[in-house]
């Protein structure tokens, strides 16, 4: 079974640029909730147990946001709101499963993987990215049952223009069923001519706990950093099976400002605004 998630949280954030100049984007409100929150209640509803954090100092934010129990009884003891009380609650389930991991340097989500490698127990994990937001479905719980089917690591994935690709890391495509293929490579923002398939990675995979080693021989490439890609290719290549879950729900790109406003659009549409987020940003 999968029981932990990985969920690198370091980066700078600078496509959201001014948001990200006071708050992290991970925590920047989604309908009255940040989107990180949004992850991990995917990832509980099925069935993750313990997350690693990866965080830098500069996002100590996030610390405060799961782990402010003084603030928060303060709080609730004089204003009697049971609001504020369930929301208390709901915050001290999460404190619980979760742990933080330090990367202080931008070294990409290879390294922010590596990072965690003494806190991994199975033989396989979870790990997402926060920018990523899939609704409609739970994305994370296909993943698993087709981890379950085929015993093999999965990485989400779903079709874009061939005249994005370039935007994308792809997937080259070997045996396709209906919702899913094996992977036969992964080729990072290639040209349209030069990519095998359109089917782009989306943050999610279901990870092997031998690709720490992978990425330990991995030097760092443009940027300085380390990307986990090159090491999931280096385990293709060793016929480490891969498996492409194509998911049935919509995709949301909330790590741009523009992302961010149509993600605020879409999931706002038949829902009602509250402001429980706000109150805790304003509280703390």
């Amino acid at each position: 079974m999968i029981k932990q998630a990985i969920i690198p949280l370091a980066g700078l954030g600078t496509r959201m640029l001014p948001l990200t100049s006071v708050m992290p984007k991970e925590l920047i409100p989604i309908n009255g909730k940040p989107n990180l929150e949004y992850i991990m209640e995917e990832c509980v509803n099925a069935g993750i147990k313990e997350f690693i954090f990866v965080i830098s100092e500069n996002k100590s934010a996030i610390k405060k946001y799961f782990f402010n129990d003084k603030f928060y009884k303060k709080i609730i003891n004089k204003k009697k709101d049971k609001r504020i009380k369930n929301e208390f609650l709901k915050i001290k389930k999460y404190q619980k499963m979760i742990k933080f991991v330090y990367q202080n340097k931008p070294r990409g989500t290879g390294d922010a993987v590596l990072k965690c490698q003494k806190y991994v127990k199975d033989k396989y994990f979870l790990m997402l990215l926060a920018d990523d937001l899939i609704i409609n479905t739970n994305c994370s719980k296909e993943m698993i049952n087709l981890h379950k089917k085929t015993k093999s690591s999965i990485i989400a994935t779903k079709k874009v223009q061939k005249k994005t690709v370039s935007r994308w890391g792809i997937l080259s495509v070997k045996n396709k069923k209906k919702n899913y293929f094996q992977i036969n490579d992964v080729v990072e923002k290639p040209s349209v001519k030069k990519a095998p398939s359109n089917f782009a990675i989306i943050g999610r995979y279901i990870l092997p706990k031998k690709i720490f080693k992978e990425i330990k021989k991995l030097k760092p490439g443009q940027g300085g950093e380390i990307h986990i890609t090159d090491a999931i290719r280096n385990l293709i290549y060793k016929d480490i099976k891969f498996y492409g879950n194509i998911f049935k729900g919509r995709y949301l790109d909330c790590g741009t400002i523009n992302g961010y406003i149509n993600s605020c659009i879409e999931i706002y549409k038949g829902k009602k605004w509250n402001y429980v987020w706000l109150e805790r940003a304003m509280l703390g």
